[in-house]
C-alpha cells in the first residue's frame, strides 16, 4: 500500500495523506511523516515542506477515490459478506466466521471484536475501520489465501464511504432500533444509512433480511431471502435453558431442529441469519446443523459465568432494544430474579437514556445504575438523565462501576441472574479522552464468592 494517513507508521517511499479528523488533524504531523520516509504529501492547504505536495479540496474523499481506483480490483476473488443493523451484527458475523471455519473454509472476520483469520488476531478501533485500514486488512487476508470475508458494516461506515469499492456477495440486515441519533439525528436518516449497504451489493448478490423487523421492508433488491416467523427461513418454535437453545424452523416446508450454544430469543435470529448466509454460499442445511454444536457466542455477548448456584451474564447491550430483549429473555426463563447493572455512554445519543432507564427498572427485579464510558460528560449528570423519567423504586445508583458490579454479585441468591450490560468485550473505560483499563468480566471473576 503506497498511501498512509498515520505519520507514526509511514514507511520509506509512501505518500502521506493528511486528514483532518474529529480530534486529530493529520496536517500537524506532516513533518513527522516526512522524517519517517514520506516522499510526497496530499493536503487541503498550502504548506512549506521539503518534498512535493498535492493540494486537494477534501483529502479524505480524495484518498477514497484513489484507493477504489487503484486497489478495489484486488478484492474481486474474495467472497465478501456484509452485515448491518443496530443489534446482532457482531454475534451474527462471529457465528458465520466460526461455522465457515468448522466447514473447512479459509475465512476472516472484521468487526467490533477485532480482525480474525487463522490464528491471527488484531484489535480494531471501529466496528468498520476507515477505508485505508479496511483495504489493508482485505489485502492481508487475500495474501494469506483467505476465501471468505465476513464483516460488520456500521451506519457510520456506510455514511462516510468506508466500504467504497467493496462489493458484497451477500448483505444481511438484522434490525433497526434507536441508537446513534447523536450522529444521524432521526431514525429516518439512520435507516437511510443502513439501506446504503445495497449500493455495495453485487447485482447478482443476495440480500438477507429479518422480516420481523418492519424496517426490512424498505430494503429492495432482486434476490432477497428472509428470516423470521413468516420468513423463507421460518421460526416455528424454540425452547431455551441458561446455556442452550433448541430451535425448530422450516425452509420450503421442510422442518429442521437444531440445538445451539446460544441463549435468548434474539440469538435465534442471529443464528438463523448466519445459517441463511452460509446456506446461500452453497452449504446444505444438514451440514450446517452438524457443526452448530461447535460454535459459541463471541466474548461479551451473553457470556455466562456460574456464580455458585446463580449466574452472571456479561453483555454488550447498550441500546433500548438490546436492553429490553436481554432482560425479557432472562425473565422468560422463570428461574430466579433478574438483577441488572447498566449505564449509558457519555457524548452519545442522550435521548435513549431515560428510555433505557425505564426499561431496566420495569423489567428487572432490581437495577443498579452505574457509569459506562462517560467520556467528557459528568457521570452523575448521565445517570440523572437515565432516571429522570423513572417512576419505579427498585433501583439504586452506584456511579463507580466496579463497586456496582460487586454490589450486584452480593445480591445474588440461588438461581438469580446478574446482567452486567453495556460494555461486553471492552476492557476499558473512557474517562475524558483517556482509555483506562477496566474489564467487567475481570471484576466479576475477581469478586465472585468462594464456593
Amino acid at each position: 500500500m503506497k498511501y498512509e494517513t498515520d505519520s507514526r507508521i509511514v514507511k520509506e517511499g509512501q505518500i502521506f495523506v493528511a486528514i483532518k479528523g474529529h480530534t486529530v488533524d493529520g496536517h500537524d504531523y506532516i513533518e513527522n511523516a516526512i522524517k519517517n520516509g514520506a516522499i510526497s504529501i496530499v493536503t487541503d492547504r498550502d504548506i512549506k515542506v521539503s518534498v512535493p505536495y498535492k493540494k486537494v479540496k477534501d483529502t479524505e474523499k480524495y484518498l477514497q477515490k484513489l484507493l477504489v481506483k487503484e486497489y478495489s480490483h484486488e478484492f474481486k476473488d474474495l467472497k465478501i459478506i456484509g452485515v448491518t443493523g443496530t443489534n446482532g451484527k457482531t454475534t451474527t458475523c462471529y457465528l458465520i466466521y466460526q461455522l465457515l471455519k468448522e466447514l473447512g473454509q479459509k475465512v476472516a472476520y472484521i468487526g467490533t471484536i477485532g480482525f480474525y483469520y487463522n490464528d491471527k488476531y488484531q484489535e480494531l478501533s471501529n466496528t468498520t475501520p476507515d477505508i485505508l485500514h479496511l483495504y489493508k486488512l482485505l489485502l492481508e487476508a487475500k495474501e494469506n489465501n483467505i476465501k471468505y470475508i465476513v464483516m460488520e458494516v456500521s451506519s457510520h461506515a456506510l455514511s462516510l464511504g468506508r466500504v467504497s469499492g467493496i462489493d458484497f456477495d451477500i448483505a444481511a440486515f438484522t434490525n433497526l432500533t434507536q441508537d446513534h441519533l447523536d450522529y444521524h439525528d432521526t431514525m429516518s436518516e439512520y435507516l437511510k444509512a443502513k439501506i446504503k449497504i445495497i449500493d455495495n451489493l453485487k447485482k447478482d448478490g443476495i440480500l438477507i433480511l429479518n422480516s420481523d423487523d418492519k424496517a426490512s421492508y424498505k430494503f429492495k433488491h432482486n434476490h432477497i431471502f428472509t428470516v423470521g416467523t413468516n420468513g423463507n427461513y421460518k421460526i416455528i418454535s424454540y425452547t431455551y435453558n441458561p446455556d442452550s437453545t433448541v430451535i425448530n424452523f422450516s425452509i420450503e416446508e421442510k422442518n429442521y431442529q437444531v440445538k445451539t450454544n446460544l441463549i435468548n430469543n434474539f440469538n435465534i435470529y442471529n443464528y438463523l441469519m448466519c445459517l441463511a448466509v452460509i446456506n446461500n454460499l452453497g452449504f446444505n442445511i444438514e451440514e450446517i446443523i452438524s457443526k452448530t454444536n461447535k460454535i459459541y457466542p463471541p466474548k461479551g455477548r451473553c457470556e455466562t459465568i456460574k456464580v455458585n448456584n446463580s449466574y452472571a451474564v456479561i453483555d454488550f447491550a447498550h441500546t433500548p432494544d438490546a436492553v429490553e430483549k436481554i432482560i425479557r429473555a432472562y425473565k422468560e426463563l422463570k428461574i430466579g430474579r433478574v438483577i441488572t447493572v447498566v449505564g449509558c455512554g457519555g457524548d452519545r445519543d442522550p435521548k435513549k437514556r431515560p428510555i433505557m432507564g425505564s426499561l431496566a427498572t420495569s423489567l428487572s427485579d432490581e437495577v443498579i445504575f452505574t457509569s459506562d464510558n462517560p467520556r467528557t460528560e459528568d457521570p452523575d449528570a448521565i445517570i440523572k438523565d437515565i432516571i429522570k423519567e423513572n417512576n419505579d423504586d427498585n433501583y439504586q445508583v452506584i456511579v463507580d462501576r466496579k463497586k456496582a458490579i460487586i454490589a450486584g454479585i452480593n445480591k445474588l441468591k440461588d438461581n438469580d441472574f446478574l446482567l452486567i450490560l453495556g460494555k461486553g468485550h471492552e476492557d476499558y473505560q473512557i474517562i475524558g479522552h483517556e482509555k483506562i483499563h477496566f474489564s467487567d468480566i475481570e471484576i466479576l471473576k475477581e469478586n465472585m464468592p468462594k464456593k
